[in-house]
């Protein structure tokens, strides 16, 4: 039995070089207009009481159409919801798969917030927060309250790099899972 078949193949692939330069003839250019749907144009201006300068402009400042002669209404009060004194505000243990320890190769050199980096020194890195914000730690029931005293980690997917000294508390000189949250709650 004799199948046949057309099978395509393909030109070798290739370059071609880049076509000449040439300069666009405006002779053999025309105008096209394309024909919209007519609506009124819609514009605003500040009213007389806001066109002294931007600094003027706020919440309440009340726009006008031109040739219009009443100002729109401001804009409503809104009442901002504001904690009670003496409210308590949840503060939940985070869990993080990947959390490490630094100190071998940089003892003696200073940290990011001024101290100086010893085996003893009980702190941890961030990136962002600020210098000396508080943060709990909890591993197999030790918990400890440690400030930020440096930047870190600069291993990608990990958040807190923990210092010898809080390592050691902590029985976590190892990567890998502990829970955390900011101190205070």
């Amino acid at each position: 039995m004799a199948a046949s078949a057309l099978v395509a193949v393909p030109a070798p692939a290739g370059s071609r070089s880049p076509s000449p330069d040439r300069s666009l003839d405006p002779a053999q250019l025309s105008a096209v207009s394309i024909a919209l749907p007519k609506e009124p144009a819609v514009t605003s201006t500040l009213d007389a009481t806001a066109q002294g300068s931007a600094g003027s402009v706020g919440p309440a400042t009340a726009f006008v159409e031109p040739g219009a002669n009443t100002a729109a209404a401001g804009r409503p009060s809104v009442r901002v919801p504001v904690p009670a004194k003496g409210a308590i505000s949840k503060n939940y243990w985070r869990f993080d798969p990947n959390i490490s320890w630094y100190g071998p190769g940089f003892y003696g050199n200073g940290t990011a917030c001024g101290q100086t980096l010893t085996k003893e020194l009980v702190g941890v890195a961030h990136r962002t927060l600020p210098c000396g914000t508080l943060v709990t730690f909890r591993y197999k029931g030790k918990t400890v309250t440690a400030p930020v005293i440096d930047r870190g980690p600069y291993a990608a997917g990990r958040t807190w790099d923990l210092s010898k000294g809080l390592c050691t508390l902590l029985d976590h000189c190892f990567t890998g899972t502990i829970e955390w949250k900011m101190a205070g709650g």
